[in-house]
């Protein structure tokens, strides 16, 4: 990307898409167009089509989606897959039609196999059952990655889709109900603190296995990952299964690629917010897919590693929470 690139960052005020944008600002690309919910509805076909044909951007972030946790996901699943594939059918094929030079797609690592072997390679897509909780949303974005793959293989776009791990960092939702596991456990935290609670309660067992990946880590691979040259970038782009018999879809994981336990998770957010009281696990709550890990070594081969620990990226997310979502 050139430093004048016309860049869209889709979901801009968003976790990922807020990242983006600093990321992106931080390695010198200042043209950028961005449009709130309230001006843009990305669900709106008539609306998207009119948007990109008015600003022709060069390059574009797809990082627009609704997302939650195994609640949210739970209680709204018909919104989930509704709204996510209305978003990104109507963004990606719009960026066809106007030309963008470069599309990356962000999914979740939900689109893998509840039982996937771990750690889970870009291969394993489509190869068994998803996990039921969030199958909706996994099956939107598997939706998304194959009309990627589709406009690359019939019209010769230069569409990718990454798969970043679990999230956290600065522009979270820390919902007391929507939002993901971090976020959660750190405002259940700080609120025991504040209020002197002798305990908080965890959902699950707390022994499923999870990845995670401090958000600017993430935002600095995928722009690294839009910045390759040709050579590096073309290989990304997904095989032509029935033509090589090779199944190879236009993907790449991002993450760490080391996890640790829910029950570790929360000892470290413990840490994290100074609350020194006790952690209780309802095992009458759902804990979801037993491991998610990501194989990143596609991503290593390419030159890229996380830099960020869980202790500084934990701070980090806190100090967040207190600063914009603390009253």
């Amino acid at each position: 990307m050139k430093a004048d690139a016309k860049i869209y960052v889709a979901g801009h005020r968003g976790l990922v898409g807020s990242a983006l944008m600093r990321t992106l600002r931080d390695k010198g690309y200042m043209n950028f167009v961005t449009r709130t919910h309230a001006e843009l509805d990305l669900t709106s076909q008539t609306a998207v089509e009119a948007f990109f044909a008015a600003e022709e951007p060069d390059y574009v972030f797809l990082a627009a989606a609704r997302v939650g946790g195994i609640h949210a996901n739970n209680v709204y699943p018909a919104e989930f897959i509704r709204d996510n594939l209305a978003i990104q059918t109507n963004v990606i094929h719009a960026a066809w039609k106007n030309g963008v030079k470069r599309l990356m797609f962000l999914g979740s690592s939900c689109i893998y196999p509840k039982l996937a072997p771990q750690p889970m390679k870009e291969e394993y897509l489509l190869t068994g059952p998803l996990e039921p909780t969030n199958r909706p949303y996994a099956l939107a974005k598997i939706a998304g990655i194959e009309m990627c793959w589709s406009y690359n293989r019939q019209y010769g776009t230069k569409f990718i889709a990454v798969m970043p791990t679990n999230l956290y960092g600065p522009g979270d939702n820390y919902h007391p109900e929507n939002s993901h596991v971090i976020p959660a456990l750190i405002r259940k935290f700080h609120e025991a603190r504040v209020n002197n609670r002798p305990a908080v309660t965890v959902w699950g067992t707390g022994t499923p296995r999870r990845e995670f990946l401090y958000s600017d880590d993430m935002a600095d691979a995928c722009v690294f990952l839009m910045r390759l040259p040709d050579a590096q970038y073309d290989t990304l782009l997904g095989s032509d299964e029935q033509a090589t018999g090779v199944f190879m879809p236009p993907l790449v994981n991002i993450g760490v690629g080391t996890d640790l336990t829910i029950k570790e998770l929360a000892e470290s957010v413990r840490r994290a917010v100074d609350y020194d009281g006790e952690i209780v696990f309802d095992p009458d709550k759902p804990d979801g897919t037993p491991r998610k890990l990501m194989d990143v070594s596609r991503l290593n081969r390419l030159g890229w590693v996380a830099e960020t620990g869980m202790a500084a990226g934990l701070a980090q997310a806190y100090r967040d929470f207190l600063e914009h979502h603390c009253s």
